[in-house]
């Protein structure tokens, strides 16, 4: 091939360029037949909507069911742990974490009615029972451990507290799981409160 023939085929190279970086009657903008494409400035350079189009043809839910999802039912906060049951030693652990982050991310706070458990899904409730005094404290999983081996959860100072534990380093105690709807009850009562000082 000579060197004729690459000159030809650079000017129409140059010409489809030209063509695609000047804007007209075929831009985007004026073509009433071309849906769902955006223009920048040229005719060449058009990007599909990252949209679904199905989306609009979506049927009304108010048609559908009569009523809005608006009225739907709340969704819970955590899981639903009400068949589970354990008995063991239980440890509490206070002022030397006070403010350190736990397991699910919050900061402890050794005033609040929370409590550590390895396998418990956390922002479950449980229900702690002293085994030697009967008294009962309802607190949120929100961290993991305890770490020593004959003991089955770590409650913080205010649920120790209440259980009377607090001279005591570990007591035995049962663990009854609760539903959401029953932990809600508890939430909404005043005996969630974290234990008088």
């Amino acid at each position: 091939m000579n060197a004729r023939f690459f000159r030809h085929i650079g000017g129409l190279l140059a010409i489809i360029l030209t063509g695609c970086a000047a804007p007209g009657s075929s831009d985007v903008a004026a073509n009433h037949q071309m849906t769902n494409v955006v223009s920048t400035t040229s005719a060449c350079s058009t990007v599909a909507l990252a949209f679904d189009n199905s989306l609009k043809n979506l049927p009304d839910d108010k048609a559908k069911h009569g009523e809005s999802l608006s009225s739907a039912e709340p969704i819970t906060n955590g899981p639903d742990v009400s068949d589970f049951e354990q008995k063991g030693r239980a440890s509490w652990y206070g002022r030397m974490f006070h403010g350190r982050k736990t397991a699910s991310g919050e900061k402890f706070n050794m005033n609040a009615l929370t409590a550590a458990h390895r396998t418990l899904p956390l922002a479950s409730y449980v229900r702690v029972t002293n085994e030697a005094n009967h008294k009962t404290v309802v607190v949120k999983i929100n961290d993991r451990g305890p770490y020593v081996k004959d003991r089955i959860i770590d409650l913080s100072y205010a649920a120790a507290a209440k259980l009377g534990m607090r001279s005591d380093g570990t007591q035995k105690v049962k663990i009854e799981g609760l539903s959401q709807e029953e932990a809600q009850e508890v939430r909404e009562d005043s005996q969630f409160l974290a234990a008088d000082n």
